[in-house]
């Protein structure tokens, strides 16, 4: 039996090719499909149920263990997610270059695991806490607080989670979509709802993470919670093992960021080399797989190839000159950077549901009855209302966006996408506005309101995120080179990665300006509110921002040119874009040469 990760060695697959785990053309009757896809994700299910576990619950331990500032605390779980997500980039690197994608999240969902592991100890083990604080030293910031030595542990277990979660981020969706094959129309049409399945079924995870194993960390142990989760991850990893038979593969093509630099790199070296008269004169021209076009035509200097070089037969010489295709990927590459700018503060609002909202809660009316429900147990809301969206989206709203605009996908992923933002934008002025309410009535009445009242939010970033994530996933997948499938994802995953950080940067320069009057330990002595209508402010600023990229955004699959139109641009309209993926290969032909309009 040939190993997949020893895929390389063999002449098939390099190009792309589908292959079985011996390394043979895959039997599309027995591999790939949803059967194959199920199993896949279900690694990804586990890494939900991990992360969410800690990151919604983190901030409590921190502040009420450790004796650690609320802003502190904060910045722990943004800075620990938002590596996560960035770390999802080396993990897309590691498998478009060498490892594959499977390989990758195999050894990534071990890594996790043995985080997890290391995360229990260090909750669990009295020398890893400070000593325990009276409630009146609380109210008095008497506290002592934990040591570097006693967050060291911590933070090797936290990062060790962040490096296996960021490989299994990058890769699980784009192994799960490697199981259908595009070209087929009927698995064509199991692709249009496989990101929105995808989402659901990991948004299960993270609904039994905040509900049942943030209550077992309140109530029975941080250790049992823990537990629970590394073993769920032993788990994923070994159903992923025993399926290894049933996936399709697609092999590692060579490093991606080794052919953007090589364009970059030789366009800047040409820069002072004309143009040749018809682009049917740059190299690779007739065999590229992508069609040329006229945007950034400075980077069509790397497909120059010089006489000296021609003489010297240098044209498969890749650090002598591009080819066509590999210049269009890097203009791909290039196009997607204004979407994914605008998409990072969607994040930075979303990361305050594990951090502010959930310290809110801790000063509310938890009771239900006689039963107080965990701090970390309401983001359950935010979970329950994605389950609820990413249901309506298959059954309510793409029915009723094909009717509407006459496209088979219903909803475009910029659409998604611009939804999410508006809804995120929405949820922090009801976060402000309910925040002011919580804090007078606790101030003036000496009455702590309930914790229900956090609903709001939590439903209207939830319902963004049903929206935004999904169209992300989908956007950066679909419109990145198709040889680059895992480090666009790793690219997505960088949104998130800098809304967290993004969010600890305005933590601390908040902090700072405001002289720590607005972010305090005790919320009843400080000004959370004024901090979600500067978050208002800067969603507002960054959707108009998004409003003019997004228009001007052409979709891949619509840049269609002919070979001798002298490079001019040719696309169809962006809002109608998607429908070329979804219909027949004939309906996509037959567009060709509409124009923007």
């Amino acid at each position: 039996m040939v190993l997949v990760a020893n895929h390389g060695e063999k002449d098939s697959g390099k190009d792309g090719t589908v292959v079985d785990f011996r390394g043979n053309p895959a039997d599309k009757t027995k591999t790939g499909g949803w059967l194959a896809a199920g199993l896949i994700l279900g690694t990804e299910l586990s890494e939900r149920i991990c992360v969410m576990g800690i990151s919604m619950n983190m901030v409590t331990y921190l502040i009420g263990y450790l004796h650690l500032s609320s802003a502190k605390s904060a910045n722990i779980v943004t800075n620990f997610m938002g590596t996560l997500n960035l770390l999802g980039l080396l993990g897309g690197f590691l498998a478009d270059a060498k490892l594959g994608r499977y390989l990758t999240v195999i050894l990534s969902g071990t890594t996790t695991a043995v985080g997890v592991g290391l995360l229990t100890l260090a909750t669990t083990l009295p020398s890893m806490r400070p000593p325990t604080c009276s409630d009146f030293r609380k109210q008095h910031h008497e506290c002592i607080e934990a040591s570097g030595k006693q967050l060291a542990l911590l933070y090797a277990a936290l990062y060790t989670i962040a490096l296996g979660g960021g490989g299994i981020k990058s890769n699980v969706s784009g192994f799960g979509s490697d199981q259908f094959d595009t070209a087929d129309p009927k698995e064509e049409k199991a692709m249009i709802f496989f990101f929105n399945r995808f989402y659901f079924g990991i948004s299960l995870g993270s609904l039994f993470a905040v509900v049942v194993l943030v209550y077992v960390q309140d109530n029975v142990g941080r250790g049992w919670g823990y537990g629970i989760s590394a073993g769920t991850m032993m788990i994923a990893v070994a159903t992923l093992l025993a399926g290894t038979p049933l996936y399709r593969y697609k092999k590692p093509q060579g490093s991606p960021l080794t052919v953007i630099w090589r364009v970059l790199f030789l366009a800047w070296k040409k820069r002072s080399l004309p143009y040749p008269a018809h682009p049917s004169f740059l190299n690779g021209y007739q065999d590229a797989k992508a069609p040329r076009t006229h945007k950034f035509k400075y980077l069509d200097k790397a497909a120059i190839l010089d006489d000296n070089s021609a003489i010297n037969g240098d044209q498969n010489n890749p650090w002598i000159v591009s080819t066509v295709t590999q210049v269009e990927e890097v203009k791909m590459v290039i196009k997607l950077i204004p979407i994914w700018a605008t998409c990072i503060l969607f994040w930075t609002i979303y990361s305050q549901m594990n951090t502010f909202t959930v310290e809110q809660a801790t000063f509310m009316n938890r009771k239900v009855g006689s039963f107080v429900i965990p701090s970390g147990s309401f983001s359950a809301f935010l979970i329950i209302t994605i389950l609820l969206f990413t249901s309506l989206n298959e059954k309510f709203f793409v029915p009723l966006g094909r009717r509407i605009t006459h496209n088979a996908q219903g909803l475009t992923s910029l659409q998604r996408i611009g939804i999410g933002l508006i809804f995120s934008i929405v949820a922090m002025v009801a976060a402000a506005i309910i925040e002011k309410y919580r804090r007078e009535t606790a101030v003036k009445q000496h009455t702590p309101i309930s914790a229900f009242w956090l609903v709001p939010q939590f439903f209207l970033v939830g319902a963004g995120e049903a929206f935004a994530y999904v169209g992300q996933l989908e956007f950066f997948i679909r419109e990145a080179p198709d040889r680059m499938k895992s480090m666009s994802t790793g690219f997505f995953l960088c949104t998130l990665s800098m809304g967290y950080f993004v969010s600890s940067l305005l933590v601390s320069i908040v902090d700072k300006v405001t002289k720590k009057s607005w972010l305090r330990s005790n919320l009843n002595k400080g000004r959370l509110n004024n901090f979600y209508w500067l978050l208002v402010v800067l969603g507002g600023l960054n959707f108009l921002l998004f409003l003019v990229f997004s228009r001007r955004h052409q979709y891949k699959t619509q840049q269609n040119t002919t070979p001798d139109d002298g490079g001019e641009k040719d696309f169809m309209s962006a809002h109608d874009v998607i429908n070329g993926e979804i219909e027949e290969k004939t309906n996509i032909d037959g567009k060709k040469g509409a124009r923007v309009g």
